[in-house]
């Protein structure tokens, strides 16, 4: 791992997956902000540095308190329900404002980088445009990559937008980087848990009963969502479900889950049970993070040899 004291802020921090991917890469993270005090609770019991509690929607409240960290990066995943297929994807919501709100933060702290975790659906909406054009005023050289989590170590198929910014840098200079060190066979389920695993098939609660929803461990996972529900009494089986006999699946725990999101047995899980699944599922895979830490550090020390 290399180590750097280059110091790092995360925006719409959550439980932290984000955080302790790049505090894990050798980054200093300095500051954290979020606003649901389930998962702002959590953050605390896991990490030592500042955590606040701020809407991230009063752009000056905000840069007036994080000014003073001088950070060289800004890292953040806004709340992305506005533009996913699993929420009503209504860009010009709330939601879809804090993505903009984010590129203002960076344009007026102007880190020497940012990075901004989103949905796929990001770059197809309104919000991020505004929010592109923000941050490229700013003078930010942009890189736009789609990167899918198990290609950095994580047993589940999800594809999430990574959109890395280098002050006075050129446009997609960050790509070439970040699509290195990918791995080229994905860890399935079964791989990645070992021998600590007692079922070989689990219930993943769809978004509607037209998708499959029994998945076997021999496989990636699809994408943890914010809920985990027990198999419906009624369920009927989906013709592409991994076994039709229920009597060989259970839905995966919790715990599990957190697993599957890559988070280490030692992180320290509160709240209660809906709570816990919901900041799972909101989460960054924290190999996933990891992967965009590391090469980033790559790129840097790259650029202190020249």
């Amino acid at each position: 791992m290399m180590k750097t004291t280059k110091k790092v802020i995360d925006l719409f921090a959550g439980c932290g997956g984000l955080s302790l991917g790049f505090q894990n890469a050798g980054f200093q993270i300095v500051a954290a902000v979020d606003t649901w005090e389930p998962a702002l609770a959590v953050y605390q019991k896991n990490f030592s540095h500042d955590v606040y509690n701020l809407d991230l929607s009063n752009v000056n409240e905000a840069c007036n308190l994080l000014k003073e960290y001088e950070a060289d990066m800004i890292v953040g995943g806004p709340p992305c329900q506005d533009f996913s297929l699993a929420g009503n994807r209504n860009e010009d919501g709330e939601r879809g404002n804090l993505t903009v709100a984010f590129a203002e933060i960076v344009s007026q702290l102007r880190p020497s980088f940012f990075v901004m975790e989103n949905v796929n659906q990001l770059t197809k909406t309104r919000k991020f445009r505004v929010a592109h054009e923000i941050l490229k005023r700013a003078g930010y050289g942009v890189t736009i990559r789609l990167i899918c989590a198990s290609s950095c170590g994580v047993p589940q198929r999800r594809k999430r937008y990574f959109v890395v910014g280098e002050l006075g840098g050129m446009d997609d200079l960050l790509g070439a980087y970040l699509d290195q060190e990918l791995l080229p066979n994905p860890v399935t389920v079964r791989k990645y848990f070992g021998d600590n695993l007692d079922t070989d098939y689990y219930y993943r609660h769809p978004r509607s009963y037209q998708r499959r929803a029994i998945y076997s461990v021999d496989e990636l996972s699809p994408t943890i969502r914010g809920v985990n529900r027990p198999i419906p009494p009624t369920y009927n089986p989906h013709p592409l479900d991994a076994t039709h006999d229920l009597s060989l699946v259970r839905p995966l725990t919790t715990m599990e889950r957190a697993t599957i999101q890559t988070f280490s047995d030692d992180f320290n899980w509160t709240g209660t049970k809906t709570q816990m699944e919901q900041m799972i599922g909101n989460a960054v895979p924290v190999k996933l993070a990891e992967h965009v830490a590391t090469r980033l550090l790559k790129y840097m020390a790259d650029m202190n040899d020249r």
